[in-house]
């Protein structure tokens, strides 16, 4: 004859609770040690569970991100940038960038770091479960292009824009054709007041007309990117230089 304990067991399995399931025997034991009331041994033991799916969703929104690495902010070596306000870079953790509908932009030459603190900062906001996305913007706008070509560009710039934080990484390190930055535009706009971008450039804005071929065009994507941002301008070394400088010292 199966016992109460073993129903008990085959219930969680079978209701698909297999961290309950797991943790049961050593719950129980706790119960009876603390002589813990039903509700109390109850929330301790679905505790196991929720934490568990908690932390498989959190996986599953970082993951989703396609984020290039999984480096977060303790990482980065605000020592060797000393030019970048720390606090302020930390402050984004707290997402009222994202609350307030505000962008965040990046600017400096290659490999100072630029994309290890947009995508520090996307982790972060994916960890709370909220749409991220990573992207370089050359792939943004080939998939645009594509999207357009197949006469289903709408349906893209609706993909792109329902992210709570989009992030497009090394914009203007290669042209931009006039009618891609059209379409680049038109994202641009959609998110505009509805959602965060971050961005990040090595080209200053009074040269974005020659990244989107068009003055008009550029003026236009600058106005909406800059309306409510904050603009992190980086001035230091190159981190893929850094053991030279170190050797050179």
């Amino acid at each position: 004859m199966i016992t109460e304990h073993e129903q008990l067991l085959h219930n969680l399995e079978y209701l698909k609770l297999p961290e309950m399931a797991l943790h049961l025997n050593d719950t129980v034991d706790f119960i009876n040690r603390n002589e813990l009331t039903f509700e109390e041994g109850l929330i301790r033991l679905s505790n196991y569970e929720i934490e568990h799916k908690e932390e498989a969703a959190i996986k599953a929104m970082v993951k989703t991100g396609a984020f290039p690495h999984l480096k977060e902010l303790k990482e980065f070596d605000f020592d060797f940038q000393e030019n970048i306000n720390k606090e302020e870079i930390m402050d984004f953790l707290n997402h009222r960038f994202l609350a307030n509908k505000e962008n965040i932009v990046f600017l400096g030459s290659s490999g100072v770091g630029k994309t290890h603190l947009a995508t520090s900062i996307g982790i972060s906001v994916a960890k709370k479960r909220m749409s991220t996305y990573f992207i370089k913007c050359h792939d943004l706008i080939m998939q645009l292009k594509k999207a357009k070509l197949e006469n289903r560009l709408d349906n893209r710039l609706k993909h792109f824009s329902s992210y709570s934080l989009l992030i497009i990484d090394e914009l203007g390190y290669l042209p931009i054709e006039k009618e891609d930055s059209k379409l680049f535009f038109q994202l641009i706009d959609k998110r505009y007041e509805n959602k965060s971008t971050i961005i990040t450039t090595n080209i200053n804005f009074n040269n974005w007309d020659e990244v989107f071929m068009d003055p008009v065009i550029a003026n236009a994507i600058l106005d909406r990117v800059l309306h409510h941002a904050h603009v992190i301008h980086i001035t230091g070394k190159s981190y893929r230089l850094k053991d030279y400088y170190e050797d050179s010292d």
